[in-house]
């Protein structure tokens, strides 16, 4: 698994999105300010709910640009045994039934999903609880974290 090649797709995965937000804020903000929505009457909110979805565009275009900005600005270095797992690893994960899930942690763009050779993987923060309990760890080691009131273990099965 290329660590540089998942980074590239996150990157490409960041700039489609951003582009698709950007497209859909200029929409929505073309809907807020045309003439024919202007209130007719105290009923009519046509308008102003257009604003609210052209402000929601504008708030996602932002974080998008953030993440990629983030994403951009990282730098990927070489899996160090002595520190254990950081940002910018590319990590196997086993759970106790057996499955096996790919991750890259990332400074931004959590629930991110690139595909590599049929491999989904999917981008993690530290800001999870997983992302925070895997860092530091190393190959072998166990997290454990508790989603919706329920334990869920796994093992560090590769770090990239």
């Amino acid at each position: 698994m290329n660590k540089q090649t998942v980074h590239q797709l996150i990157l490409d995965k960041l700039r489609v999105d951003l582009d698709i937000a950007e497209r859909a804020a200029q929409t929505a903000y073309e809907t807020a300010t045309h003439e024919e929505n202007i209130a007719e009457n105290k009923y009519d909110t046509l308008g102003l709910e257009a604003s609210y979805l052209a402000a929601g565009q504008a708030r996602r275009v932002e974080e998008i640009r953030q993440a990629l900005a983030l994403c951009q600005n990282l730098t990927l270095r070489a899996y160090d045994d002595q520190r254990g797992i950081a940002i910018g690893a590319l990590l196997g994960l086993e759970d106790a039934r057996g499955r096996e899930q790919w991750l890259f942690l990332a400074p931004d763009g959590a629930g991110l999903k690139v595909d590599v050779v049929g491999q989904p993987i999917t981008v993690i923060t530290p800001r999870s609880p997983l992302g925070r309990s895997l860092l530091g760890k190393f190959e072998g080691d166990e997290v454990e974290i508790l989603v919706a009131g329920a334990r869920q273990q796994f093992t560090v099965t590769e770090v990239h």
